[in-house]
């Protein structure tokens, strides 16, 4: 079984590297370098950089449609793919005998699209989990070949994603252990009951405290990046993440108390407390750290 990995971030790597120890895997697609940081260092994807330290050959096109010659020269059997961000055409698509095959971060029908791991966070979702389909060109459509689920619990997205990525890597040898012996079941998806999800915008990331409730899943969903935000006399407050609190009296988005314990926030419903949170340009900062320095304190109100 010949396979290319497809794969950009580091949430990619854990099944890139499953993959290349049980079966080996002959090349790797990936996003090109581009330029990181404040001195704009031109950085390799993480998918590329383990590529390089394990020998294997890597394809980092700006676009996948332009080197279909080129992947098929590896003769590879599949291609499988996780978290690559480029659309795959027909030709792409056509180049692998046995398919190509999409560790998709949610379940699917259900949030189709750019963002499954911040939306099934803000939608409030007791399970999420990994889906391995058969890639078609619509986007996310393909029949199911298996689903691994895991609770979101009150995890951030970073948490959150960790867990995922290692779930992927443990989905892909399955998946591929099955093609391989020629057991492949798989199960249509329902159209009707698909959702989709939006790529995340700055915009999107915005709190308002009119609910406690969503304000907590915003902020988790958005953690550790973009992050949520609000702003302090004019200057913005990003948070890492908070928890249900209650607040007696106060306005909504009113400071009620500041101190070790957290920063407990008024909201229409309730109250969160911010347990960590960062002004802009500063670095992250502790609740206790934030009271004791008087950056915040009670009285203050953040909108």
């Amino acid at each position: 079984m010949k396979i290319i990995f497809a794969g950009s971030p580091q949430y990619a790597v854990p099944s890139l590297k499953a993959l290349h120890e049980k079966f080996g895997v002959c090349a790797v697609v990936t996003q090109p370098d581009r330029p990181v940081g404040r001195k704009k260092v031109l950085t390799p994807t993480p998918v590329k950089s383990y590529a390089l330290e394990n020998g294997i050959p890597v394809i980092d096109s700006p676009r996948i449609r332009d080197c279909v010659e080129e992947l098929k020269s590896f003769g590879a059997d599949i291609m499988v793919t996780c978290a690559y961000g480029q659309i795959l055409t027909k030709q792409v698509l056509s180049a692998f005998p046995l398919g190509v095959w999409n560790l998709h971060a949610s379940l699917l029908p259900e949030f189709r699209g750019a963002s499954p791991i911040q939306s099934a966070i803000l939608a409030g979702k007791e399970y999420t989990g990994v889906t391995v389909m058969k890639t078609e060109e619509a986007l996310d459509s393909g029949d199911i070949l298996l689903i691994k689920r895991c609770a979101v619990a009150d995890k951030t997205c970073g948490q959150l994603s960790e867990e995922l990525s290692l779930i992927s890597a443990d989905a892909a040898v399955e998946a591929v252990s099955l093609i391989q012996r020629g057991e492949v079941q798989l199960l249509l998806q329902d159209d009707g009951a698909a959702t989709y999800c939006k790529k995340i915008k700055k915009e999107d990331a915005r709190i308002s405290f009119e609910s406690s409730e969503r304000a907590i899943r915003l902020i988790k969903a958005m953690s550790p990046q973009p992050l949520a935000y609000c702003f302090l006399n004019g200057v913005q407050l990003n948070i890492y993440d908070a928890q249900p609190a209650t607040a007696e009296g106060g306005k909504v988005g009113e400071v009620v108390s500041a101190d070790k314990r957290g920063i407990v926030v008024k909201c229409a419903d309730g109250a969160i407390n911010i347990i960590k949170a960062q002004f802009a340009g500063g670095k992250p900062l502790s609740a206790a750290d934030l009271a004791n320095g008087r950056k915040i304190k009670a009285g203050d109100i953040l909108d």
